[in-house]
């Protein structure tokens, strides 16, 4: 288990490190900061002083080897457009992303198994079918479009609610949260849903379709035969034997729940790090760009890690695998 462990961890260390070369190198082609940063009065004088003063003369191997040393202790640098630490700006902006996630992630595995498991045991039932019909919306149609159709109905046509922002918001030592007021929870409804939707009907189908095949295998007949009920058939036996692909794919939409919040974020002008992340393009901000990819990556990285190691718990083919080599 440690073996395997360390195995991941360096696996997880190189996928960093390529994907902070990849990102580092395309930014350079995104545009010039100093272009947005000086007036239209600079000189090459003005610009040759803060090119220097950035940083951006050194050396492309240079550059890339100070934003890692900086990166692993927590320092990705100033922001050019606002003149300030960019792990400072994350940190205001990451709670409200962070909530956005959790609910939607939440709300997408909750309501993704049940109703998995629901359309699953009643195939043939009116609900199960109107379901899986309605859940065809959350697969075809685009994050943007579902958003823009909530904001028309809730907010436009019925007036319940908000639109856009995230209401207000209260401070619990240095995280500001909008669980504890009502505007918070109601401007939090709209972008949830956006965001967890496909993920919801992705995890729904997924735990159907893994569900029927497991109850058409030999041993749930057997335990049929056995005169077991079918509630412990159906949720000690069947279900348990859906998890591992179930995992595979919840581990990933989370991870994606997060780098995908930037469509929610920016049609709800949600204030979290998706919008920073939007801001910083217009504005050809290099650190904060390579700061939000880099937190990205480490986030699906850590999130995958995990999956594996559930794996290796839920799996016992995976452990005996493990010892016999």
């Amino acid at each position: 288990m440690f073996a395997y462990i360390v195995r991941r961890m360096f696996q997880s260390v190189i996928v960093l490190l390529v994907v902070g070369l990849v990102a580092f190198s395309m930014f350079r082609f995104v545009g010039d900061p100093i272009d947005n940063m000086l007036g239209q009065e600079r000189t090459q004088a003005d610009i040759d002083r803060l090119r220097t003063e950035l940083g951006l003369d050194q050396p492309f191997v240079v550059q890339y080897a100070k934003f890692l040393r900086g990166a692993v202790q927590g320092n990705f640098g100033v922001s050019y457009r606002q003149g300030r630490p960019v792990s400072t700006i994350i940190a205001e902006r990451a709670p409200a992303t962070l909530e956005l996630a959790f609910v939607s992630g939440f709300l997408a595995i909750t309501m993704g198994i049940a109703l998995g498991v629901f359309t699953a045991i009643r195939r043939q039932g009116i609900a199960a079918n109107v379901i899986m019909t309605v859940s065809l919306i959350g697969v075809s149609l685009p994050t943007f479009l579902i958003g823009i159709l909530l904001i028309y109905v809730f907010s436009v046509e019925l007036d319940l609610l908000p639109s856009f922002g995230r209401g207000e918001t209260v401070m619990i030592g240095n995280w500001s949260t909008g669980f504890l007021t009502a505007s918070g929870l109601k401007a939090l409804i709209l972008p949830a849903i956006t965001l967890g939707l496909y993920q919801m009907t992705l995890i729904m189908r997924l735990v159907r379709s893994e569900m029927l095949e497991v109850l058409r295998a030999d041993y749930v007949r057997f335990a049929r035969a056995r005169g077991l009920s079918d509630r412990v058939i159906n949720f000690r036996h069947a279900l348990k034997n859906t998890l591992v692909p179930v995992i595979t794919i919840t581990g990933l939409q989370l991870g994606s729940i997060i780098a995908f919040a930037i469509i929610t974020e920016t049609v709800f002008q949600w204030p979290g790090v998706g919008l920073l992340f939007i801001n910083a393009i217009q504005f050809v901000d290099i650190p904060v760009m390579a700061a939000y990819l880099m937190l990205i990556s480490v986030m699906f990285v850590t999130i995958n890690l995990i999956v594996d190691l559930l794996y290796y718990a839920i799996d016992p083919r995976l452990r005996v695998d493990a010892r016999a080599t």
